[in-house]
């Protein structure tokens, strides 16, 4: 019968060199787990609303957003509340707030701001802005209208695309002369579509494409402006 061998003591160094693993295996078994707290996240949530609603409102809104260092006309506020799936603007429901920010993975201010770079870069990706863009139509409009108000739409146009579309400053001038009142959401899609396929000379506009009528009359207008100035 082999004779078992002593098992050494492991020296200081090893000793610690391990409470060193173990401690950093405990931590990456925690940290997504301590990462979001539901609690705090309604706890905050409240801060800027009463302790027993469940809305928060234009007056909470106004300080949120002078917390988190952001005017409240920022599209970064848009893209946070497509993060919520927010219904209506201006409001934020402790539903929409605890599934977005849990989303976010924010449960307090400091996280939350942690998180514009990532909601800004949101809107700089083809697909997710497309997104944003069709979500804006339903979150601005009024809910017991079908179409977005005149001025509605012109602000909500301004913030998206006033910075991306260089005819943008054109169709806005165009629309405060039109005989339209609203946009409806047909119009709203295609105005987008048209923004990022059109020249900005209209070489490529097509007389017989299947634009929405708001959108032909944008480039007669506009030929004809042009005309008037050359």
């Amino acid at each position: 019968m082999p004779i078992r061998r002593k098992r050494s003591s492991p020296t200081m160094e090893e000793s610690k060199s391990k409470r060193a693993k173990y401690s950093q295996s405990r931590r990456g078994q925690t940290s997504s787990a301590d990462t979001f707290s539901h609690k705090q996240c309604i706890s905050w949530f409240h801060e800027y609303t009463g302790p027993d609603e469940d809305v928060l409102g234009p007056e909470g809104m106004e300080k949120f957003c002078e917390d988190i260092g952001v005017e409240p006309e920022n599209i970064v506020m848009l893209s946070l509340a497509y993060k919520l799936d927010a219904k209506s603007m201006g409001f934020f429901t402790l539903a929409e707030w605890l599934k977005g920010m849990s989303e976010l993975q924010a449960d307090c201010t400091n996280k939350v701001q942690q998180k514009l770079e990532y909601l800004r870069n949101l809107l700089e990706d083809p697909v997710q802005f497309k997104n944003i863009y069709r979500y804006a139509f339903d979150f601005a409009r009024d809910k017991d209208q079908r179409s977005m108000d005149m001025d509605t739409a012109k602000a909500m146009l301004t913030l998206l695309l006033g910075k991306k579309w260089p005819l943008f400053p054109n169709f806005h001038q165009y629309l405060d002369q039109s005989k339209y009142k609203v946009i409806n959401k047909d119009q709203w899609c295609n105005i987008l579509e048209f923004s990022r396929s059109i020249f900005p000379d209209l070489t490529n506009y097509d007389e017989d494409g299947a634009w929405p009528v708001l959108l032909d009359e944008f480039v007669d207008w506009f030929k004809d402006q042009r005309q008037m100035n050359s």
